[in-house]
């Protein structure tokens, strides 16, 4: 039964908008711009990237509203296992990224940046391989290699030792000649799905395409915590829950989302607060000792005015979440 939605002026009224820095570039940005929902329930966050229309970003709406409103799933488990994330960074500059996360046993590294080469990429998983002997290393193309390169990079790269590579094409038929063209070379990479789970208009065509082993799951993208427990539940694939560069109010979603489902085998990507310079609340949800305990994210009303985005932003983002509220509302 789909959730309801409380009335657009409660909204606006509770919308805090926030500029936050970034400690390095990720995603080519150095600042984090996101809006902060207050319900009966608690806080919710509406990220959507700046450059996501307004069907897509009307799902990080509905889940701003799941968190804040109507709350999440019972857990059944308290402590999330995460990953470091490694930018797509100087090797030399791995251990200083690593330092931030504390013990990990598990480590994402981003590869196939633009205007970066295999070198690069090959460069910054050996660091990270040299730094943690025993940890389980993934990597993340974000879609940015077509089929050839992606099979010719993970070969080589596979040589560190690789848990998975996460989207290594863009498109679902990519994703399954890449892993028919390992499997045939005997190459021991699993691939994972990301944006073609989040992007599609059926979620579940990656699963019935055969072209995955793993699913990775996004709470806001999806449209909340049930969606995506709902989605994995269909899929009927391993999946890993990952964060979208979210304060420590979306981590909250991510987390609970973890905690609700049946199986965990894989560390979540949801250490991402430490790559940010600023979070929203006093008591940041990050790992300690390659976990995350579960627990409520406060946002702190100092942090808020501290970090509150000019004028001419708080109207955008205002305009748009009026705007995805509108695509919510409108008949199926």
């Amino acid at each position: 039964m789909p959730l309801q939605y409380p009335p657009l002026e409660d909204l606006l009224t509770s919308a805090r908008v926030v500029v936050l820095p970034m400690r390095v570039k990720f995603r080519g940005i150095l600042e984090r711009e996101t809006l902060l929902l207050r319900g009966p329930l608690g806080w919710g966050e509406f990220g959507a990237f700046p450059e996501y229309g307004d069907d897509e970003a009307s799902r990080w709406l509905a889940s701003a509203i799941e968190a804040g409103w109507h709350g999440f799933p019972e857990p059944l488990r308290t402590s999330i296992p995460v990953n470091a994330t490694v930018p797509a960074i100087e090797a030399r500059r791995v251990p200083e990224i690593l330092a931030r996360f504390g013990r990990v046993d598990a480590v994402k590294v981003k590869v196939a940046e633009r205007a970066q080469t295999l070198d690069d990429d090959a460069a910054r998983v050996a660091a990270v391989r040299a730094a943690l002997p025993d940890a389980s290393i993934r990597v993340d193309a974000n879609g940015g290699w077509d089929v050839p390169t992606a099979v010719a990079a993970l070969t080589r790269l596979a040589d560190v030792g690789l848990e998975y590579a996460e989207q290594p094409v863009p498109d679902i038929d990519g994703l399954a000649e890449v892993r028919r063209r390992l499997r045939a070379a005997g190459v021991p990479v699993l691939i994972a799905a990301d944006e073609s789970v989040r992007k599609e208009e059926d979620p579940l065509k990656v699963a019935r395409a055969g072209a995955a082993d793993l699913l990775v799951v996004k709470v806001a993208p999806l449209g909340g915590v049930r969606r995506a427990l709902e989605l994995v539940a269909q899929a009927g694939m391993p999946a890993v829950v990952s964060s979208a560069l979210d304060t420590s109010v979306g981590i909250r979603a991510g987390l609970a989302l973890a905690a609700a489902l049946p199986e965990l085998p894989y560390a979540c990507g949801l250490g991402t607060v430490s790559l940010l310079g600023a979070d929203v609340t006093t008591q940041p949800l990050v790992a300690d000792d390659g976990a995350i305990t579960l627990r409520d994210a406060v946002a702190d009303e100092g942090l808020l005015e501290q970090y509150a985005a000019p004028p001419e932003r708080r109207d955008w983002w205002l305009a748009r979440l009026r705007r995805a509220y509108a695509v919510l509302q409108a008949p199926a």
